[in-house]
């Protein structure tokens, strides 16, 4: 009995306490946002009110802020490396282009020159191998034997003359550049200046500066830089009007007895992708 009567007791007293505390929580509603003139009393409570809703609010708003900013930092973060790998991927696609059009331009010359050797066949190759230790000495190419490529054939590229086929085996060939440190054979050539041509002979290349030597020719011939140098087609090896280069310097020899010419191939020795064999065709 006395159990049962704690207990009533108990929650008429939570019952009052809800009630209470309903009636107080509806007044301070009230007083907050009530637009009607206020007593002293419930100016004090509102501006208490306010004053704790601030300062319960701000660490709640500073952590929802922070979790906000941190997402959008992730956010940004992903964006940054989305971003990153396409502008790399338009750095390659750039590089890539830029190749492929240097290599169109080496293929539209090679064109243009194979018009012009109508009595040549021609046989276009793809450079498959250059070894660094020889850099400027040989080449190899795709076409061999099979492909009727003998020792001796004449190598061009669209900008000039390369050098000539030294060895093959079934499918490739060696070409020896006109760059080569070990070039025995000498190359007749002809240089154009205003009164027709001087001749002389491609003698040996000067890796330091990038020019070749031409020897053999008169002191009485006066020759500028600029002057167009090509072969001259004597000695049946190359084809008579292949460009070489161009006069960059004229000097005597060491005695004083004829002229010597530095000349600069407009053949960029470093990127070579594709040549031409010339075979004459009988």
């Amino acid at each position: 009995m006395y159990k049962k009567h704690k207990k009533d007791k108990r929650n008429k007293i939570i019952i009052i306490s809800i009630f209470i505390f309903c009636i107080i929580v509806g007044f301070i509603i009230n007083v907050v946002i009530t637009n009607r003139q206020l007593t002293i009393f419930e100016k004090a409570i509102k501006d208490s009110v306010l004053t704790v809703q601030k300062i319960i609010s701000y660490p709640i708003d500073l952590v929802i802020n922070k979790i906000t900013e941190n997402k959008e930092k992730d956010k940004m973060y992903d964006e940054y490396l989305n971003l990153k790998q396409e502008i790399a991927n338009i750095n390659h696609y750039k590089l890539e282009n830029e190749e492929l059009k240097e290599e169109l331009k080496e293929m539209k010359k090679l064109l243009e020159l194979n018009n012009t050797l109508h009595d040549y066949i021609q046989f276009n190759a793809v450079v498959v191998n250059r070894n660094l230790n020889y850099w400027n000495d040989t080449i190899t190419i795709d076409k061999g034997e099979h492909d009727g490529v003998v020792i001796g054939m004449p190598a061009v590229v669209g900008t000039g003359l390369i050098g000539k086929v030294i060895s093959t085996s079934t499918f490739n060939s060696t070409v020896r550049l006109i760059t080569a440190t070990d070039v025995v054979e000498k190359i007749s050539v002809k240089i154009q200046t205003e009164d027709g041509y001087v001749y002389g002979i491609l003698s040996k290349y000067d890796n330091e500066t990038k020019t070749h030597i031409i020897e053999g020719v008169s002191l009485t011939d006066k020759i500028k830089n600029g002057s167009i140098v090509t072969t001259t087609g004597m000695g049946d090896i190359f084809p008579a009007g292949i460009m070489i280069g161009e006069i960059t310097g004229v000097r005597t020899d060491t005695f004083d007895l004829s002229n010597v010419l530095e000349m600069k191939s407009k053949v960029d020795f470093d990127s070579i992708n594709y040549v031409t064999l010339l075979k004459r065709n009988l």
